[in-house]
């Protein structure tokens, strides 16, 4: 037997709470085994958000104009966003984590695949944007305009999703997709 198969049969991989900490485990389960093996690899970069070279973790972007913006693949984790202009912007495969969005427009943007845990959308503007794929456990979207948006394959919590139903109105005009059908309302 080679002897990579052996020391790997010495990491045994936890379940976890979350997708996060699961990526993380096999980070450090990874990083064990080229160590243990002595290999220098360079490994690919975890995180789309290493793409773009901007970087607003834990900024106040409050009140400012990203309308149109190529945000894509950026980290906007912890940043405080309120009422800030984000119409159209394209927010794909971007890090909102714990991100504040009360207030802003984002009517439009593109957030398809984006990771928006605990991300407070409250009172937002997002009709007609895209939220395919996203990942917002723990979000919120209390009173937040969401006319037309597509939320098709995007993890959202029961309640929310519920809460979402109970106002999912329009047709998102750029993938024609009604919004009570994207969120799987009854």
């Amino acid at each position: 037997m080679p002897q990579f198969l052996q020391f790997s049969s010495l990491i045994r991989f936890k379940p976890s709470v979350s997708w996060v900490h699961g990526l993380q485990s096999c980070l450090v389960s990874a990083l064990a085994i080229f160590w243990l093996l002595g290999a220098a690899v360079a490994l690919p970069t975890p995180a789309l958000a290493q793409q773009n070279q901007v970087n607003y973790t834990l900024s106040d972007l409050s009140n400012r104009d990203f309308s149109g913006s190529d945000l894509s693949g950026t980290s906007l984790a912890g940043a405080t966003l309120r009422q800030t202009n984000l119409a159209k912007a394209n927010l794909t495969s971007t890090i909102l984590t714990k991100a504040d969005f009360t207030g802003a427009n984002l009517a439009g943007a593109n957030l398809t695949a984006a990771f928006a845990d605990r991300v407070i959308f409250d009172q937002a503007d997002l009709h007609n944007a895209i939220i395919v794929g996203l990942i917002a456990t723990g979000t919120t979207f209390a009173d937040a305009d969401i006319t037309g948006a597509d939320f098709s394959e995007t993890i959202l919590d029961r309640y929310q999703t519920y809460l979402l139903c109970q106002r999912a109105t329009g047709v998102n005009p750029s993938t024609g997709i009604p919004t009570k059908l994207s969120l799987g309302c009854p």
